[in-house]
C-alpha cells in the first residue's frame, strides 16, 4: 500500500510539473534556478549619474582614443561623392578597375541584378514576366549619362521600388558591380573604332 501512495505522489508531482497551474494568475514572477544575468543594473541613454563626478551616464572619449573599425574618410570610395559632394565621375582611386574587379561585379550583378534589370542590363529580367513593375534599362541615356558615383548610391541606399544592397555587397564590390554596368552599356553600343587596331581584323573590320 505504501508503494501505492508514493506512485500516486510521483504521478501528481509529475503531472503538476508538466501541466502547471493552467489558468492560474499569480503575483509574484517565477523562480529562477539559474537567472543568467538576464536582469542587472543599467544606465539609460542620457540619464543622470550619481556615480561621476560629472552627473553624466554618457562617458566622453578618453585622450588619444583610437578608433575601431574603418574611419571610412574617402567619401568617394564609401559615399560616391567628391569631397565638395558632387557625385564621382569614374573610379575612386583606391581601386583597380581590371579583368578581376569586373569578374567580381558581374558575380553579384547576376545574383542581385539580373533578376530585375536582365542579364543585359535592358530592364527585362525575370520579374517582368510576372508583373513585378518596370524595372531600369541601363541602355537609356538616363543611365549612360549618370555619374558612376549616383549609380553607386543607388545601389547602397535603394530608389523607389529597389531595395538597398549595402547590407549585402561591400563597397568595393558595390563599385565592381557599377563597373560591370558600364561594360554591359558598352557591349550594347560598342563601335569599330572601340575595338584596338591589333585585333580588328580577326573581326572582320577594317
Amino acid at each position: 500500500m505504501r508503494y501505492v501512495y508514493l506512485v500516486t505522489f510521483f504521478v501528481v508531482v509529475l503531472a503538476v510539473g508538466i501541466l502547471g497551474f493552467r489558468g492560474t494568475t499569480f503575483t509574484k514572477p517565477p523562480i529562477e534556478i539559474f537567472p543568467d544575468m538576464d536582469r542587472q543594473p543599467r544606465y539609460d541613454p542620457q540619464a543622470r549619474s550619481t556615480f561621476f563626478a560629472d552627473g553624466r551616464t554618457d562617458r566622453p572619449l578618453p585622450p588619444g582614443v583610437v578608433a575601431r573599425g574603418e574611419l571610412r574618410l574617402d567619401t568617394a570610395l564609401y559615399q560616391g561623392r567628391t569631397a565638395n559632394g558632387e557625385w564621382v565621375r569614374g573610379f575612386p582611386e583606391a581601386l583597380t578597375v581590371d579583368h578581376s574587379f569586373l569578374a567580381t561585379g558581374r558575380k553579384s550583378y547576376d545574383i542581385y541584378c539580373a533578376p530585375c534589370h536582365g542579364g543585359l542590363g535592358d530592364g527585362r529580367g525575370i520579374v517582368t514576366q510576372y508583373g513585378w513593375g518596370t524595372p531600369a534599362n541601363f541602355h537609356s541615356d538616363l543611365f549612360r549619362q549618370m555619374p558612376e558615383g549616383e549609380i553607386y548610391n543607388t545601389i547602397t541606399h535603394g530608389k523607389n521600388t529597389m531595395l538597398p544592397y549595402a547590407d549585402k555587397l561591400t563597397p568595393p564590390e558595390r563599385w565592381a558591380v557599377v563597373a560591370y554596368v558600364r561594360a554591359l552599356q558598352r557591349s550594347q553600343n560598342a563601335r569599330a573604332e572601340d575595338v584596338p587596331a591589333a585585333h580588328r581584323a580577326e573581326l572582320g573590320l577594317q
